[in-house]
């Protein structure tokens, strides 16, 4: 397929006839074999050094050999993924996905707490109820490697350009998401992006209006209203919750650094540490709610971001964690906050702060949109 016909070539997820070939590549990669190596037998890499890779290529080839198309790659990672959530929380529940129409192709955007795991949850929700797994935006920042960047292609993702440098490249690179979105909602297929750029670490859910304004980019010189194609989209707002954050001491350490000297510069792949350590580290309760897609009048981009915040806010599962934290800023008492003072022991005292903070923030949100209803 060339670029003239296929403008989203370079971004969009990819296709099933080139699944095959792109396996292929991955598994005589000797970088990702290293990396597989190191990741899951480090003793026998540190024993063995790259006598070892015949033998992660012999099982990859194994694993992968009923691969032909995406389907059958997402069914594989859906296998992974069941054994990842039994390992990692303790009670998976879903609500809302029955306010879902088959056929119908969503934009969901969803709170942004973890990488990976925000979007998998969704699409791992949409497979149980027999829809279509989403396609996913991720920023090109978290594709430093090709073998990833294949791998999360290979798993419907489409690439973000943030890296793009001066005006008319972030425009055009922009232009190209939102005709991607476009193209896909209204083929039929669902989309997954976040509410904003990069992960709310102070756990407060806020949309960013510029992502709401990229939406319409495409249909500026249409002469479609905003409130007419914001609509068309089919917009769901996610709520995903989780008990316990995998990265939240990471997260305040990260915090407490820009606080106290105005930067933080992330160590070399810290991002592909913070992916891992989301995937295998323990999450206890975790609820995700798809909200009514929603409907109305939306005129401006800050409009419907407020109405995208109400949704998150108001269907947010607060757990125990949130409800301790926010008892420890009040001075009151509660059975769980002894687990959480242990949890953030080895912090410094502005550290447990920031750490406290991102569970209190959403208790404070979702008092903060339920006093506006009443009001």
């Amino acid at each position: 397929m060339t670029n003239n016909i296929d403008p989203f070539h370079d971004i969009r997820p990819y296709n099933d006839e080139e699944v095959r070939p792109v396996i292929d590549a991955l598994v005589n990669n000797k970088e990702l074999l290293d990396v597989l190596g190191r990741f899951k037998f480090p003793r026998l890499k540190a024993l063995l050094g790259p006598a070892l890779n015949p033998l992660i290529q012999w099982a990859l080839k194994r694993e992968f050999r009923h691969v032909t198309d995406v389907a059958s790659w997402q069914k594989m990672i859906a296998k992974y993924m069941g054994k990842m959530l039994r390992r990692t929380v303790s009670k998976l529940t879903y609500s809302g996905l029955d306010k879902l129409q088959p056929g119908r192709g969503y934009l969901f955007i969803s709170n942004h707490r973890d990488i990976t795991m925000d979007p998998a949850l969704v699409s791992y929700g949409l497979d149980q109820q027999g829809l279509e797994t989403a396609r996913v935006a991720i920023g090109d920042n978290l594709l430093q490697k090709p073998y990833v960047s294949d791998i999360m292609r290979l798993n419907k993702s489409f690439v973000v350009k943030r890296s793009a440098i001066g005006v008319r490249e972030k425009v055009k690179a922009y232009m190209d998401l939102s005709t991607y979105i476009d193209h896909s909602v209204h083929a039929g297929h669902n989309i997954w992006i976040a509410q904003r750029e990069g992960r709310a670490k102070d756990g407060i859910d806020a949309t960013d209006a510029a992502v709401m304004k990229m939406l319409y980019m495409s249909k500026k010189k249409s002469g479609q209203s905003y409130a007419d194609y914001i609509n068309s989209l089919h917009i769901v707002p996610v709520s995903i919750a989780y008990e316990f954050d995998p990265c939240d001491k990471a997260k305040a350490c990260e915090l407490e650094a820009l606080a106290s000297s105005g930067e933080y510069v992330k160590a070399k792949f810290e991002d592909m540490k913070s992916i891992v350590k989301g995937i295998v580290g323990y999450k206890g309760k975790v609820h995700v709610v798809f909200g009514e897609p929603l409907e109305g009048q939306f005129n401006t981009p800050e409009e419907i971001s407020i109405a995208i915040d109400s949704s998150i806010a108001k269907n947010y599962q607060l757990h125990g964690t949130n409800m301790a934290a926010h008892a420890m800023t009040m001075g009151k008492p509660h059975p769980s906050i002894d687990a959480l003072q242990q949890r953030f022991a080895d912090l410094t005292v502005k550290q447990k702060e920031y750490a406290l903070a991102m569970y209190v923030n959403p208790v404070l949100r979702q008092q903060q949109f339920n006093a506006a209803v009443a009001g």
